[in-house]
Parts: structure tokens; sequence; C-alpha cells
């Protein structure tokens, strides 16, 4: 299934994606995609009383807007520096373990809504991902067992103020926590949907110009290594979202360096995950 979340920025309502132009309002069924949902009913029940009745339910005006296609979810977890082209254009080492940091569920928007520059802000970046959401409780799982866990996958971009990150000092978050610096979706694509996760291509644009070209074959640490990794050092709740790193490509990559100004336009995509796109605006109260 394809899950997304429509209407006004804080009045979504649930619904399932068929096509691009239809969209099934579930709205009467469930009250939302956030941690109660995924324990009950659950995605296997949630599908087979959809399919029974989806045919009774009202659709979505075409053009309505997306909202990110889960509720705020108890924590995002990125994962840093997950691919070594981009650890090289980054002039890092290449991680022996995972590099783990937090980004602030405010900062969640959806996937079409503008990316506002932060006040202050001087090096407003971009960053093309595949993101993980968590379908179950999970604590010390097993790497083999990783993806019993996981709900779906959806599109992220995980927007940094290189400023804010690298030159203020302590922890990575300031410089990705800024409001509606996570536009995630369109939608939200079941475990099913993906016929191998590690085989999809992500690429991102400015203003048309290609800058992200990746796959996510090239991961340094894939998908049921993250999921079991991550679940060492923290619970991760029902609809928890793990966002597992970007390519080569990003702004601060290139020489000189490249940073969004007001009026840019940003598209990505991934193979299977839909387009998302933001125009950028200027800080404004």
């Amino acid at each position: 299934m394809k899950l997304i979340r429509v209407g006004s920025a804080g009045n979504e309502k649930p619904g399932v994606w068929i096509t691009e132009t239809e969209w099934v309002d579930v709205s009467s069924m469930i009250p939302d995609y956030d941690e109660k949902f995924w324990n009950t009913p659950g995605i296997e029940k949630f599908e087979t009383e959809f399919n029974k009745i989806k045919d009774t339910l009202p659709q979505f005006p075409v053009r309505s807007r997306l909202g990110s296609p889960i509720a705020r979810p108890s924590k995002i977890i990125c994962i840093g520096l997950n691919y070594t082209d981009h650890a090289r254009e980054s002039n890092m080492a290449v991680p022996e373990e995972p590099i783990v940091f937090f980004k602030s569920t405010t900062a969640i928007c959806g996937p079409n809504d503008p990316v506002q520059i932060p006040k202050n802000a001087e090096k407003t970046d971009w960053e093309v991902e595949l993101a993980i959401v968590i379908g179950k409780k999970a604590s010390y799982i097993e790497e083999e067992n990783a993806l019993d866990f996981v709900a779906g996958y959806m599109l992220h971009n995980d927007y940094s103020e290189r400023a804010f990150q690298l030159e203020r000092g302590g922890q990575w978050v300031k410089g990705k926590s800024c409001d509606t610096f996570a536009p995630m979706g369109p939608f939200l694509a079941t475990r099913g949907e993906i016929s191998d996760v590690h085989n999809l291509r992500l690429w991102l644009s400015v203003n048309g110009q290609i800058k992200q070209n990746g796959n996510t074959g090239n991961l340094i640490f894939n998908i049921p290594f993250l999921v079991s990794y991550v679940s060492q050092f923290m619970t991760l709740l029902p609809g928890d979202v793990i966002s597992t790193g970007t390519p080569a490509g990003v702004g601060l990559g290139f020489k000189p360096p490249q940073y969004l100004k007001a009026g840019d336009v940003v598209e990505l995509g991934i193979d299977q995950l839909g387009i998302s796109k933001q125009e950028v605006l200027a800080w404004r109260n």
C-alpha cells in the first residue's frame, strides 16, 4: 500500500494513494497514521479491511495538499556519511560504525511545502535520502530479523544549515532541525511495495540541474544493519523514522560550495517512492 495524509497543515486526514490522481480518504476507518495505528489495527488488518470497502470510500480532490505520510513520530534518527562518495566530498573519513544523530520532529512538513531559509542562516543545503519507517516496537533486535520491524519507506529531503551544523560547535542537530527541514513523502510505501530496497535510484535537482544521482546499493551500512544497530542504543517505536544518509552532490561538496537562495526550486525522487518539490523562501516571521 501507499499511505498518504491529505489536507491543510495540522488538519491532515489519512488516505491511500491508488494512482497519481486517485487518493482515497480512509478517515472513516482510522484517525491517523500514528504510533497507535501501527499497533492497532496494524497494516495487515487495515489493508484487508480497506480492500473490502475501498470502492465505497470518498476520494480527495485532485491537487489537494499532501502532508507528511506519517503523523509526528516520537523521533527522527539520521545516519551521517553513509555513502562513501559523500564522505569523500565532505573531507571526512568513511565511518567504521554508523554516525547517528537526531533531527527534531518539528522540522517535518509535507513533500511539496516550501522550505524556509532559517533566521541568520548562511549555508542552507539539500540531501536526498531514503527514510525507513518503523512498524512495531524494536529493542535489541538481530540483523536477520530487522526487516520484520520495518513498516515501509519514504522519500526525505534532509535539509541542513551547514553554518549551524559545522561552525557553531556541538552536535549536528542544530543544523538539521529548523522548521520545514524535513519534507517527507509524497507517500509511505509499505515494505511489500518495494522490490529491492538496496537497488533504488535517488536523485535531486536544483533549478532543473541534477546535483545528486546515486543508488541505495551504495549504502555503507544497509537497511537491516541500521535498524538492528540503532535498536541497540534506544527503543524504536512504531512510526519512528530512520533516515539513511545521502549520496554525493550536496552543496557543501562543490568547489566552491553551492547553497540555496530564495527563489530556488529543489526537486527530488527515489525509484518507487515518488517525487517531491520544494520552493525555497527567505526567512520571515
